[in-house]
């Protein structure tokens, strides 16, 4: 029996978008969840856990350069493989 690839440690800051020096892509060959204050969030684009704040878009709103607005929301952030 094969094992599955080894899944990497999930980073203590981790984003989605690749011009980020927190983007990580090793990690998103494999499902990651994002809980945020014990429920869990689809629309997650960065998160720093020791930090205990995520981003997320603020709905269809975007900047000049066409990127969406980020709002930061704080809490308690828990990462965690699907």
């Amino acid at each position: 029996m094969t094992d599955p690839a080894p899944r990497p440690e999930l980073p203590d800051h981790l984003s989605v978008d690749p011009r980020s020096p927190h983007h990580v892509a090793a990690i998103f060959e494999h499902e990651i969840g994002i809980r945020f204050n014990g429920r869990e969030r689809h629309d997650v684009e960065e998160y720093c856990i020791s930090e205990g704040w995520i981003r997320v878009p603020a709905g269809k709103t975007v900047d000049r350069k066409g990127q969406p607005f980020m709002l930061k929301l704080k809490g308690r952030v828990e990462a965690f493989y699907k």
